[in-house]
């Protein structure tokens, strides 16, 4: 699979791919460059991400292993370089899977072969770019076909089929799709239907005794994989068969036998071992045959659908994000042509998110009052939703109603969150559609999926706002002019949780040549922790030009008495800029760089003193520095440099040497490029603060 992002460069589109069906390939086609999917990792960070197996996939990626539980080894890889409009993005990536006998490591000839592919493709993308005809996402990924086996001669058809008849039982071929391909005669008779209506179509919709989710799991496991299955099946009313796949990166060849003695359900009999599956796992529980009336999509794939969807709503934080995760999601994996989410807002209905409509089409139904008579409100009233197979059918429904969308089906789906109608699905589709009961279930379930995530993101965006203007009220809304002095301060708050920490910076003016900086970092993520920055904020101001070491002091003899039970770490430094000269004292900080004109530059290791609110009588030594014209001095909390898994010295030592290379540019433009060299070499789970002093020339 090959990934490109999108003009926002915050989504990767799926433009091409080989090996998997269109079906299987739809719920990938749209990855955030923020989602935890390995592609989206290797893009966002250039590296590559090798999963070995399918533990490990279901370790380090929960929703990919919880949609795919199957033994399969996968790699993604950056391709070499920049995208053409620049930015930090690698301009595309490369996916490959392996069969699942693969071993848990990457080969050295494997790895130089996918380093070349993507070198090739990288190559392929920046001359078309060069050549004025840039290579964009389509909005379908192009699905390339293998290469087909030769074709045999006459004879040596006519002696293949014979071949196949004499064995025993009957045989078929599936396209990596899951249509039938070929079926001798003997595998008709013993599935109970006709040649000619086998050949062309899926099993589980020719045969509705096989529409059941465990039978497809196993077609499904077999192509993903590319591992021999095995397993019975009941035909009803009760005879047994056995079938035995054998798949490769064309299709599946399937082998169907009788299986003598009695016994009802469908389970797995080989593979592994007995009652196990062929990746070694128990053996689904038997299910029982269903209906006559196979419902579209088949029960399988409904299954995987709702899988996706909720695997990807469960990591879904605000409203927007459930709104393209349902967006993207339902649109292609329904067989969809568009789809419009709504809300309820004031007794009225607000649009939210859509795809496949236009924004002009949408702007006629937004704000519709909630009380009109039309199946968008209905259907929040009264909780039940609405299907319409025709436009005939809509129209008798609602006589005034006028299609607008140039659909030709539709489903309405009220969003019933803890009880209570909370807005609309609408769901649209081209052509007639009967929608049969299995069907209306399915999109009534995910209605409910879509709407619990919608109301749990909704809650969390309120208190994400809540927890913002509080941050915001706390922090300095402006920093003082100091002509002497070039400053620029930035804050990121992490990446989860609610956008509210104790990370804080300050400057004070004390005089027309003297003034102080201080930066900090509150133990924890929550109000009390924000609550506490604003308290120790107003014991540095109070005590502000006192040596270093004081200030520091008393501001922790004043949390220890108020024991918070949080600890904070503060660095202050005392300008004295008549003389050019810094003094500082770090309680327990992160030591700042200093970059001084012609020089490399430098980590300034303090004698440190312990973090504030633990000893009373904790004493902070004072270190003074150079500050003459041209210095730049930057603070900054250990959201800069701390990332899961790598050493802090290390990833210190790296924003240093960042640091040399964009020194000389605005300070402003300085503090955004730290920013987002943070943001890009790792994930980062903790709040950023920074504050960049330079001191100016000296000014007649």
């Amino acid at each position: 699979m090959v990934y490109l992002p999108g003009s926002d460069r915050r989504v990767l589109y799926l433009a091409l791919a080989c090996g998997v069906s269109r079906e299987f390939a739809a719920p990938w086609s749209r990855v955030g460059l923020d989602d935890p999917i390995p592609v989206a990792d290797a893009v966002r960070e250039h590296r590559l991400v090798w999963l070995g197996g399918q533990e490990e996939t279901a370790r380090r990626y929960p929703r990919l292993g919880l949609v795919l539980p199957y033994d399969f080894a996968l790699a993604a890889s950056p391709l070499p370089g920049r995208p053409p409009a620049g930015g930090a993005l690698a301009p595309g990536g490369l996916v490959l899977l392996w069969p699942g006998m693969h071993p848990p490591h990457l080969s050295e000839r494997e790895r130089h072969a996918m380093e070349a592919g993507c070198r090739g493709l990288a190559d392929v993308l920046r001359k078309a770019a060069e050549e004025g005809r840039p290579v964009e996402p389509a909005a379908h990924p192009v699905m390339l076909r293998p290469l087909p086996p030769p074709t045999p001669g006459p004879l040596e058809a006519a002696a293949v089929l014979a071949f196949a008849r004499r064995l025993p039982g009957g045989s078929c071929a599936l396209d990596l799709n899951g249509k039938v391909t070929f079926i001798t005669a003997e595998a008709a008779e013993l599935l109970g239907a006709p040649v000619s209506g086998l050949l062309g179509a899926l099993p589980w919709e020719a045969l509705p005794w096989m529409d059941t989710p465990v039978i497809e799991d196993h077609y499904r496991a077999a192509v993903i994989s590319r591992l021999p299955r095995s397993f019975t099946a009941l035909r009803p009313p009760d005879r047994r068969l056995r079938f035995e796949l054998f798949p490769d990166d064309t299709g599946i060849s399937v082998r169907i036998t009788a299986v003598t003695g009695a016994g009802t359900g469908t389970s797995t009999d080989t593979g592994a071992g007995a009652g196990a599956g062929a990746d070694g796992q128990p053996a689904p529980p038997p299910v029982a045959a269903p209906s006559a009336t196979a419902p579209a999509p088949s029960r399988a794939t409904a299954l995987y659908q709702l899988m996706h969807l909720a695997a990807t709503l469960t990591e879904a934080h605000h409203a927007q994000d459930v709104v393209e995760q349902a967006a993207d999601q339902l649109v292609p994996a329904l067989g969809a042509q568009a789809m419009a989410l709504l809300v309820a807002e004031d007794q009225r209905l607000r649009i939210v998110g859509y795809r496949g409509y236009t924004a002009e089409l949408m702007a006629r139904f937004d704000g519709e009052p909630v009380t009109s008579d039309t199946a968008t409100t209905r259907v929040l009233r009264t909780g039940d939703p609405l299907f319409f197979a025709d436009a005939g059918e809509l129209v008798a429904e609602y006589p005034s109603a006028v299609v607008q969308d140039d659909m030709a089906a539709w489903a309405f789906l009220p969003l019933i969150a803890s009880g209570h109608p909370v807005g609309s699905l609408v769901l649209a589709y081209d052509h007639p559609r009967p929608f049969a009961p299995g069907e209306r279930a399915v999109l009534t379930s995910i209605a409910g999926l879509i709407a619990q995530a919608l109301d749990r993101a909704r809650l969390y965006d309120s208190k994400h706002l809540l927890a913002h203007s509080l941050q915001t009220s706390l922090l300095p809304h402006t920093l003082p002019d100091i002509p002497a002095l070039e400053v620029a301060a930035r804050y990121l708050p992490a990446a989860q949780g609610l956008d509210i920490g104790g990370d804080f910076y300050d400057l004070i003016r004390i005089d027309d040549t003297t003034a102080a900086a201080a930066i900090g970092d509150v133990q924890g993520h929550n109000v009390n922790a924000a609550a506490l920055m604003g308290q120790v904020r107003t014991a540095v101001h109070a005590t502000a030009g006192a040596p270093p070491g004081e200030v520091l002091a008393r501001t922790n003899r004043l949390l220890t008495d108020l024991d918070p039970g949080l600890f904070t770490s503060c660095l202050y430094v005392h300008f004295d800029l008549a003389r050019n000269s810094a003094r500082l004292a770090t309680a327990g900080h992160p030591p700042p760089l200093v970059h001084r004109p012609g020089g490399p530059t430098e980590i300034l290791h303090l004698n440190p003193g312990l973090v504030l609110g633990i000893d009373p009588e904790a004493r902070y030594p004072t270190t003074e520095i150079p500050f003459t014209p041209g210095t730049l001095l930057t603070l900054y909390t250990d959201g800069l440099v701390e990332s899961r898994g790598d050493d802090i010295e290390d990833s210190t030592r790296a924003a240093a040497r960042h640091l040399d290379r964009v020194h000389s540019q605005p300070l402003a433009a300085v503090a955004d490029d730290l920013i987002q060299h943070a943001r890009h070499t790792a994930p980062r789970a903790d709040d950023i603060a920074l504050l960049l002093l330079r001191r100016r020339p000296d000014t007649p």
